[in-house]
């Protein structure tokens, strides 16, 4: 179960790295805002699940 942790929280600094990701000046700076919906999504819905992982834990289910 700790390397699926460990794979959420990974998900979620690709999210940031997909955020922080300098396009401008590329060929791929038109998918810009692409990649900017992608890291976002991925930053929410890995946290909800962490989140609710968590209290799930602290339930004891």
């Amino acid at each position: 179960m700790d390397r699926f942790i460990l794979l959420m929280l990974a998900s979620i600094l690709a999210g940031f790295a997909l955020l922080k990701v300098p396009l401008s000046g590329t060929f791929l700076s038109g998918l810009e805002p692409i990649t900017n919906v992608i890291g976002v999504l991925a930053i929410v819905i890995f946290s909800l699940f962490l989140i609710f992982k968590g209290v799930m834990a602290l339930l004891g289910k």
